[in-house]
């Protein structure tokens, strides 16, 4: 039982301590970065892009932003464009823009449905 319990509270200090390393990235950083590389040029200066064909990037979670450039470096997803964007940035770039986009409020629908 004892080496059980162990077990346990030694997998959710690496779970806590895993978390923790993948939020690290510094927003203000990653505004900075966000302009310099051109990701507002398409995504907006906030990540709440106003055109359809670019995704809004304001409020996702910084998990998801940091593993989609990954996948689009390594070429797992395939858009041209994001290919060649992700292809120079360091994996500390990555979570500072992470941290950047997903800082940022997403916007809402302006009226909500009727479900009356």
């Amino acid at each position: 039982m004892n080496r059980l319990l162990g077990i346990l509270t030694a997998t959710a200090a690496a779970f806590v301590f895993s978390a923790t390393a993948h939020a690290a990235g510094d927003a203000a950083a990653g505004q900075k970065l966000a302009v310099q590389r051109g990701c507002t040029a398409c995504h907006g200066k906030d990540g709440n892009s106003t055109n359809p064909q670019y995704p809004r990037l304001a409020g996702q979670y910084p998990d998801y932003l940091a593993q989609a450039l990954h996948e689009y470096q390594s070429g797992a997803r395939k858009n041209a464009i994001m290919n060649g964007m992700a292809k120079g940035l360091s994996a500390g770039e990555i979570q500072d823009l992470a941290a950047y986009f997903a800082s940022q409020k997403g916007l809402v629908p302006l009226t909500q449905p009727d479900f009356h």
